[in-house]
């Protein structure tokens, strides 16, 4: 009779191998819609270890590109993802076997703790601090989870971010109170850049911690926002682009109005000037 230990590196080998496939799979659909990927600073991604990745996010199909770059580190990272992707069927499945966490926004202590109990065993746990897309492609309000599993377990936060994905898939200002339908984009860039590792002292400052990781975003994210090859052509509005940047996306005022941030995050003393 197969033992505890036997059982679990059994589990594991199966969540790798169908973690691997699931990476070839979105590879292969990145290479069909033509998206590049090009990736920064991989190095502060530590091959080993307790690591989290504190990631912007900018699009639905953030966590894929991020992942398409950890797995060449050797890293297969637990993104805490919203509960509602768990619906019966096959993703839900790959998404268990794959050892990703659901996160309840009425009850998120459960994933808190799955993501402690990772850490503690030396995995790499992907995190979006905002819990959700901000409408206004800037950093937005986060939650301080990131910053208090940091302190809680003395792993590093890598800080992590995305730009370009807005414009394969992501939210849109509604139409009508609507959202508009999904426009799949083909034949993108996308930057993805890993920032220097910093850690959270265990009596620091939830609130500050926080905010100093806004800081660290919002440097990363605005280095990525005005790389040449994302601007708008002449004459585009550019719905993709912020609007302190030149862009039509919703500014920080109204994006407020848009956002749905629980009330527990670190409001922003971050990012562009409100005017």
């Amino acid at each position: 009779m197969p033992n505890v230990r036997d059982y679990r590196e059994g589990v594991e080998v199966v969540g790798q191998v169908t973690y691997r496939l699931a990476n070839l799979l979105g590879r292969l659909l990145l290479a069909l819609w033509g998206i590049r990927v090009r990736s920064t600073g991989t190095a502060h991604l530590p091959r080993s270890g307790p690591v989290i990745l504190a990631m912007t996010h900018v699009g639905y199909l953030d966590f894929v590109l991020v992942e398409k770059v950890a797995i060449r580190r050797g890293r297969f990272v637990r993104f805490l993802c919203r509960s509602d992707i768990w619906r019966p069927g096959p993703l839900a499945w790959a998404m268990n076997r794959m050892q990703h966490v659901p996160v309840d926004r009425m009850a998120p202590a459960h994933a808190y703790l799955i993501a402690r109990r990772g850490l503690r065993a030396g995995e790499a746990v992907g995190i979006f601090p905002e819990a959700g897309i901000s409408y206004s492609f800037t950093v937005r309000a986060l939650m301080p989870g990131a910053v208090a599993l940091a302190r809680d377990t003395g792993a590093a936060i890598v800080p992590v971010a995305i730009w370009g994905s807005q414009r394969i898939w992501s939210v849109r200002r509604p139409v009508a109170g609507r959202q508009p339908r999904p426009e799949l984009r083909r034949g993108h860039l996308v930057d993805i850049s890993f920032g220097t590792p910093f850690t959270v002292a265990p009596d620091a400052d939830l609130n500050d911690s926080t905010a100093f990781l806004g800081r660290r975003l919002t440097e990363l994210l605005d280095s990525l926002q005005r790389l040449p090859e994302h601007q708008p052509a002449p004459g585009d509005r550019a719905a993709w682009q912020p609007a302190h940047l030149g862009g039509s996306a919703p500014d920080r005022v109204e994006a407020a109005g848009l956002d749905s941030v629980p009330r527990s995050a670190v409001r922003p003393t971050w990012g562009p000037p409100v005017s």
